[in-house]
Order: structure tokens, then sequence, then C-alpha cells
């Protein structure tokens, strides 16, 4: 089945799973997803400041998967393209560890996609072998930590550098 709007408004699930519509984006639908989860991560950072952020990060993981898994069986893949809310989590977790800058969230967007898109070791594993909401999550989860690795290590060298 190939979800449009008028499918995807029809379940809450499907809604979320496809990152209110971001998914849907016939270019780049995974980037499309990072980004919409920007001002979503913005408004996180005001309303639950601090770990609470983090919080509510893990909790749209561990939602995630069975909506992730539902809406991939719903659609007929289990890893379908369209299904954004794990690269809308795995941003906000990378989001939550850069400087609340410019710099440190267009940083944050790039190295994120670059492991996404790439998927180095021990993602591509994952997306390889784990082929259900499990796995759509756990790929951009691992991604994510990588990006946060990276930008991490970038910032103890050079401090000012996403400031």
């Amino acid at each position: 089945m190939k979800p449009t709007l008028k499918t995807v408004l029809t379940d809450p699930g499907h809604l979320v799973a496809f990152g209110f519509g971001a998914g849907l984006s016939p270019f780049a639908p995974g980037t499309m997803g990072s980004i919409v989860a920007i001002p979503f991560y913005c408004l996180l950072h005001i309303v639950a400041p601090g770990w609470w952020s983090l919080v509510v990060t893990s909790i749209g993981f561990i939602v995630g998967v069975p909506i992730s898994d539902r809406t991939g069986r719903w659609v007929g893949d289990a890893d379908y393209g369209g299904i954004v809310w794990d690269e809308i989590c795995a941003m906000w977790l990378v989001l939550y560890f850069v400087p609340f800058t410019v710099k440190g969230i267009l940083a944050a967007l790039v190295v994120f996609r670059v492991f996404d898109i790439l998927k180095p070791w021990p993602i591509s594993v994952v997306d390889a072998k784990i082929k259900n909401g499990l796995g759509v999550m756990l790929d951009d989860l691992l991604a994510g930590l990588l990006s946060v690795g990276v930008l991490r290590a970038v910032m103890s060298y050079y401090p000012s550098l996403l400031a």
C-alpha cells in the first residue's frame, strides 16, 4: 500500500510514525523527518528542560517500537522509508548533547544524517538483520549515539566550535 496524507491521517499511530506528514515527502523523507525533529525539540527544550527532555526522548524511542512495527505491517514494508519517527527521536537524542545554538543544531543534523545514510558497522548489521519496529528504532538509535560520540569528541578539542 502506498500511504497518502489521507490514509496516514486515519490513524494517530501512523501519523506519528510518518512524522506528522514529513515521511510522505517524495524527496529524502528521512532527512525531512530529521528536520521536523528540530522545532519539536526546541519546544521540548523549553517545556522539559534538562534531563526531562532526555526522559521524553527515551519514551519516544520505547513507544516508537510498536508504532513503527504496526505502521510497517500496514504499508507492507517493515522498514518503509516514510516511517520517520525513528529519525525524530534520534535527532532529539543528538540535540540533547550539543549546544542549543544554530551551529550545534546544524552540526547535529549533518552528522546524524551522515551516519543514518551511510550506516557503518554496527548500524548496518542491525539494519540488515532486524526487520521490525525494534530494528527501525534501533538502527537510528545507534546512528544517534555514534553522532553524539563524534560531536562530543569534536567539542572536547574545539569547545567554541558549536557555541
